[in-house]
């Protein structure tokens, strides 16, 4: 008997069937999705787990605010050529005449003396942390696609991570704490790439938005989880904070190993039929005689071109389809990335409590996770991006106005214009994941995240300009997020498309969208 449309079904003389009929064979899409079947707490265990990584990865991203901060610092003299309160520039002042608020160990500016510093160097730890983030996403794009798989990528980047951060917090002086931070942006610069991926492709596409979205609150708490961190440490040493993230990151990296099961779909992509079983059995309650039939009754073959680090890239800019996806999404990424990581540093530009600032900014990203939770599935990919982009640099624009009532609003334009950018982060991650094919998405998607820190690394030139006009700052932001929503009419809509896993088929769905419009 004979059935070409359900996969657990196979004719007893396959093998004699001529190949020109392996196309009425189940692709492995089609295969993949209805092996995984309806969505169930082991599923769920495994999505909730990948994401906490995205906590770790927050905590190593915006550490710095805190560790590498001015602490505040207070006269011990008044009057005559002593200190005054008037003066601001510490460096113009006597030494012994004024004496910092809490401990010299708070900050690394104090407990090494960097306060008369030149701003280059007191911002080469920061600098240098986003350039091992650009470099680091450049060299390791395409691992997990290739060879290493998106678990052994998770884990390695975690483990590394956490093993540079826990090294920074025994540093000597500015120049080797730069180079660890470097390290550190370099380790972590697949960790979201990896999770997002990973968790994304184990579960089905009813459900693929929705966990994705679990990603996105782990990082609002990994983000939330540092202003309580460094306040209760404030009297402390500030490689206290180091510690206390770097330890739980080592042993969560260790519960990746050990428990999180690689994704079937890359499994099967690169010809591990056997490992994609025992996968699949672990997330389905299907049988694995039918697990097996289905799987030799798909008309899938290995990807066998991908066997270099940079090959998926060079196959992803010379199809004409996936080089113009590619090119307009980092587009996107530039300009988001802009705002998403320039807001919280300009914060001191802003005539408002830096704590508070921080914290109001971390708890706006739990309103952008909710909506992209709640409407992923009801609105459509360009639409909301373009939506959320011109909101954000609308508000952006805002904040950087003067006067009296201006200025007691700009917090509150700066909200609204952080939460959208936040929001257009989450709906950008989602939508890159479901524009590739499995065997170059997580190269794909690292290509757009290192778009979202290029622009990120422009964020503290701007904020440095914006000390002496904030409209180089936050109007300088406004305009590019909010002009880069409009690459998105060159891309295709993808809401409530399955995923595709092999270029071909891609390339199948984009000749009959074609077809369809001419």
């Amino acid at each position: 008997m004979e059935n070409s449309t359900t996969p657990f079904l196979s004719s007893s003389n396959k093998e004699e069937q001529e190949p020109s009929q392996d196309k009425y064979l189940p692709s492995l899409g089609s295969t993949v999705e209805l092996c995984i079947g309806e969505f169930n707490w082991s599923q769920f265990f495994q999505s909730l787990l990948i994401s906490f990584a995205w906590i770790f990865d927050a905590q190593q991203t915006f550490i710095t605010v805190f560790t590498d901060a001015q602490p505040r610092w207070h006269c011990i003299e008044q009057g005559g050529n002593a200190c005054t309160t008037v003066i601001s520039n510490i460096c113009n002042l006597p030494k012994g005449s004024w004496a910092w608020d809490g401990s010299t160990r708070a900050s690394i500016i104090s407990e090494w003396a960097l306060e008369c510093e030149n701003s280059i160097i007191t911002g080469l730890p920061a600098s240098l942390f986003f350039v091992g983030c650009l470099i680091g996403g450049l060299v390791l794009a395409t691992l997990a696609d290739t060879s290493f798989g998106r678990k052994n990528m998770l884990f390695l980047s975690c483990l590394f991570m956490s093993l540079s951060s826990l090294l920074a917090s025994f540093s000597p002086n500015i120049w080797i704490y730069s180079a660890l931070k470097f390290l550190c942006g370099f380790t972590r610069a697949t960790i979201g790439t990896s999770a997002l991926v990973l968790a994304s492709e184990l579960v089905g596409k009813r459900w693929r938005a929705q966990i994705s979205v679990i990603g996105f609150f782990c990082f609002t708490i990994g983000f939330l989880s540092l202003p309580a961190m460094a306040y209760a440490n404030r009297n402390s040493s500030w490689r206290n904070l180091y510690l206390w993230t770097s330890i739980p990151t080592l042993i969560y990296s260790i519960l990746v190993k050990l428990l999180v099961r690689e994704s079937p779909r890359w499994l099967l992509v690169r010809g591990k039929k056997e490992e994609a079983v025992d996968t699949l059995k672990c997330i389905t309650s299907i049988t694995q005689s039918n697990l097996n039939l289905a799987i030799n009754s798909m008309s899938q073959k290995e990807e066998t071109w991908n066997v270099d680090l940079f090959s998926t890239l060079k196959i992803l800019l010379q199809k004409k389809w996936s080089s113009k996806r590619l090119l307009a999404i980092m587009a996107m990424g530039i300009g988001i990335g802009l705002v998403y990581y320039g807001m919280p540093l300009g914060l001191e530009i802003l005539s408002f409590n830096l704590y508070l600032s921080v914290i109001f900014n971390a708890l706006s990203e739990l309103p952008s996770s909710l909506i992209a939770f709640f409407i992923i599935d009801k609105f459509n990919r360009r639409s909301a991006l373009l939506f959320f982009t011109i909101l954000s640099g609308v508000f952006s624009v805002m904040s950087s106005m003067e006067g009296k009532l201006w200025t007691n609003l700009q917090i509150g334009f700066e909200l609204v214009s952080f939460f959208s950018a936040c929001t257009s982060f989450n709906i950008y991650l989602i939508y890159t994941t479901e524009l590739f094919p499995t065997c170059v998405r997580n190269s794909a998607l690292s290509m757009a995240r290192l778009a979202v820190v290029f622009g990120g690394a422009f964020s503290p030139l701007l904020v440095g300009a914006g000390r002496g006009n904030k409209f180089l700052c936050y109007g300088v932001f406004g305009l590019v997020i909010g002009c880069s929503g409009v690459f998105g009419i060159f891309l295709p809509e993808t809401k409530g498309r399955a995923l595709c896993d092999t270029l071909e088929e891609e390339e199948n769905k984009e000749k009959i969208a074609f077809d369809i419009l001419a």
